[in-house]
């Protein structure tokens, strides 16, 4: 024989109590996605600055890139590539999108600050973007705390 279900276990089952807790639980979820999309913004803008240099936009001498130095090429092609690519993955939210955007912003600390030759030891750059990723990390974090286990 199946007993009623108390008017205590109804409101238990009421499904708008259930989408306003899933809504509140998902809130950093929601705000690293919002960040991702606003890196991606960001990498988008970078990737096309560093194409605009490989075409010779705005150049210091009119043989444009040709006339800077190896390093300087090689750098600026490297970012003009992973810079629109993490642009693409962080704009999917994927997973491959966070490591290339983590890779390009890595490789971006490491050239100026191991290579201060190539861009000109900028430290604004590096505060910036270890700022990005402190507060990747910390979104990501309290994203995963409030997922299922």
């Amino acid at each position: 024989m199946i007993e009623p279900i108390g008017s205590e276990q109804a409101r238990t089952l009421d499904p708008v109590r259930e989408g306003e807790v899933a809504a509140h639980a998902e809130r950093w979820t929601a705000r690293l996605i919002l960040f991702l999309r606003g890196m991606a913004a960001i990498s988008f803008v970078k990737g096309l600055y560093h194409w605009a240099v490989v075409c010779g936009i705005d150049a210091p001498t009119p043989g444009g890139l040709a006339d800077y130095s190896t390093a300087y090429q090689v750098a600026t092609a490297f970012f003009a590539v992973i810079d629109l690519v993490a642009a693409v993955g962080l704009w999917l939210a994927a997973p491959w999108g966070a490591v290339v955007w983590l890779t390009s912003i890595i490789s971006m600390i490491a050239v100026e600050v191991l290579f201060p030759q190539i861009y000109g030891e900028r430290l604004w750059v590096v505060a910036a973007e270890l700022v990005l990723l402190a507060v990747y990390l910390c979104l990501a974090l309290l994203s995963a705390r409030e997922q299922p286990a």
